[in-house]
């Protein structure tokens, strides 16, 4: 069983920044795709940004300029840096990982819990 740890939420002022990062424990052979997803009250869980195993990112518009993902393969950890925030960033983040145990090709997805990212004045 893989287990995902989110970090790094809080309240921020608008214009101000945060870095949430995502850890992984358990069994793990390797892992592909790493994304972070948000959800606000009352709307859909949303992609945010998604890094490949070889490091390419990619970004939803609303916060391409703003944020960057990152990852460390040899530690299993991904990390966001979210500057310029704006209230419309508020939400609950959670990170996203597609998981091959053990190395015999089962690929498995797994969420962290998420953690709260406020935006406010």
């Amino acid at each position: 069983q893989v287990q995902l740890v989110e970090s790094g939420g809080g309240l921020v002022q608008p214009g101000g920044s945060l870095r949430l990062s995502c850890a992984a424990s358990g069994s793990i052979f390797s892992i592909s795709t790493m994304s972070w997803y948000r959800q606000a009250p009352g709307r859909q869980r949303e992609l945010v940004a998604t890094i490949t195993k070889d490091g390419r990112p990619n970004y939803v518009n609303s916060v391409k300029g703003r944020f960057t993902v990152s990852r460390d393969n040899a530690k299993n950890t991904m990390a966001l840096q979210m500057n310029s925030l704006l209230p419309e960033d508020t939400a609950a983040y959670y990170c996203y990982y597609i998981v091959d145990p053990t190395g015999r090709g089962n690929w498995y997805q797994y969420w962290g819990q998420g953690t709260q990212v406020t935006v406010s004045s």
